[in-house]
């Protein structure tokens, strides 16, 4: 059985290749979990136990597996060395899980330091609609292999609502659309359907909208979904390959 690590830094790019200069593919975010492939002295090779993705970190102090309790609600949860708002030391992005040790009425402190108690929810949390909170990463950056409030990506987008909600969800849009199987037709589209181009990837708001974290515009935006589609198609000559209904 792999033995796995748990990831205690707020962000850490995860790289193609063991190198510098080589492509962020994918983050891994505050309590992440991964096993290591090769270890080398400056680069670990992983894979990432929530969605199995590989590639490569640079090699850094490793925690030992940590059972989170609860994640974080909020776009971004500010993390403070005492349980008051004194002294900001850190902050955790969406979806981040850590494990409680220690709590006051309006305080949690996890292995890190304290956050607010307003912050996060239990980890078996659940919402009945899956991307209430979406709408928290408008005008956020888009960044290739981003999964965080400091820059995302299309694909990421999708991901960290499904994996907040305790859901399995590939990191890529071409192993997303394979994995979900339920096929709706383009006219038929309506709020939280998942839309996919060659490469690309927007969530339907209503049958008129959608948002999506697009790289031409530099951000995540909500657009009109017949313009986005036009758009697509005359700058990036793309057709919808797929609308997927979880």
């Amino acid at each position: 059985m792999a033995r796995f690590f748990t990831n205690t830094y707020p962000i850490i790019n995860i790289h193609k290749k063991a190198s510098d200069k080589s492509e962020i593919v994918t983050q891994m975010i505050y309590g992440d979990n991964f096993s290591v492939i090769k270890k080398t002295r400056k680069w670990l090779k992983i894979k990432i136990k929530e969605d199995g993705y590989k590639g490569f970190m640079l090699n850094k102090n490793l925690n030992l597996y940590i059972r989170a309790t609860h994640k974080v609600h909020k776009l971004k949860a500010r993390v403070y060395k005492f349980p008051n708002k004194k002294r900001k030391i850190n902050e955790l992005t969406f979806g981040s899980r850590l494990k409680i040790i220690e709590k006051n009425s309006a305080f949690i402190k996890f292995e890190k330091g304290w956050i607010s108690k307003n912050d996060v929810k239990p980890l078996n949390y659940k919402e009945k609609n899956i991307f209430k909170r979406i709408e928290f990463f408008k005008n956020i950056k888009y960044k290739w292999g981003g999964k965080s409030y400091k820059g995302i990506d299309c694909s990421a987008l999708i991901q960290v609502f499904l994996n907040f909600n305790n859901k399995f969800c590939p990191r890529d849009a071409k192993d997303q659309i394979k994995y979900f199987k339920k096929n709706i037709k383009l006219k038929n589209i309506k709020k939280n359907d998942i839309i996919y181009w060659k490469g690309h990837v927007a969530l339907a708001l209503s049958n008129k909208k959608l948002i999506h974290a697009y790289g031409p515009m530099k951000k995540t935006v909500i657009m009109g979904i017949d313009q986005t589609i036009k758009k697509i198609e005359k700058t990036a000559n793309l057709k919808v390959i797929g609308v997927k209904r979880l």
